[in-house]
């Protein structure tokens, strides 16, 4: 791997070495410019992450599955001892703070959440925008969270987990017209 590697694949975005440990990121992922990756990150298939999101796998590791944005100005971060693991058809809404935890798979946090250490939010669950996580939280699996700090409000029905499943292939979606347009402009020199 290589800085001329990343910038030919991913146009503007910042990805970083640490320790000797290059990122791996899917072919078909998007790393939007002005996004930075750095050491010890896995990044799944068709996978985004967003303008300004900074994703920092230097003293721990942190893999984020398939189908997952992590959207703008979110910062993604861990512990020594606490890795980050975030599922697949994970959608972290804007400037939300995701630290050293375990997000399983179909999860939505919303905008400007904070997720702290050493916690895990269960399948399906839902976190609210601006609700914090405090350290060691376990969220049950399909619950709705709010507040500072996160209280259970509900669970999810059906319908609503249905809604919810959906959200990821919408970011998919947009993720593959940004990456069609990124290419035309290589292409173009207009970039």
């Amino acid at each position: 791997m290589s800085r001329a590697y990343f910038a030919d694949r991913f146009p503007g975005a910042i990805i970083l070495p640490y320790e000797g440990n290059w990122p791996e990121i899917a072919d078909d992922a998007l790393v939007a410019p002005g996004a930075v990756v750095i050491g010890n990150v896995k990044i799944g298939t068709k996978s985004s992450i967003w303008f300004n999101a900074v994703v920092r796998g230097d003293i721990g590791p942190i893999t984020i599955g398939d189908r997952t944005s992590v959207q703008d100005g979110t910062v993604v971060h861990v512990n020594m001892d606490a890795p980050c693991v975030i599922g697949n058809d994970v959608t972290i809404g804007h400037s939300a703070l995701i630290h050293g935890t375990t997000i399983h798979d179909g999860v939505l946090v919303g905008m400007g959440a904070i997720i702290m250490s050493y916690s895990e939010v269960g399948q399906g669950a839902v976190i609210a925008a601006g609700a914090v996580i405090t350290e060691r939280t376990v969220v049950p699996e399909k619950a709705v969270v709010i507040g500072m700090p996160a209280k259970q409000r509900s669970a999810l029905d059906e319908n609503q987990s249905a809604n919810l499943a959906a959200i990821p292939e919408r970011y998919v979606r947009v993720s593959r017209q940004y990456l069609s347009e990124l290419t035309e402009l290589e292409a173009s020199d207009e970039y």
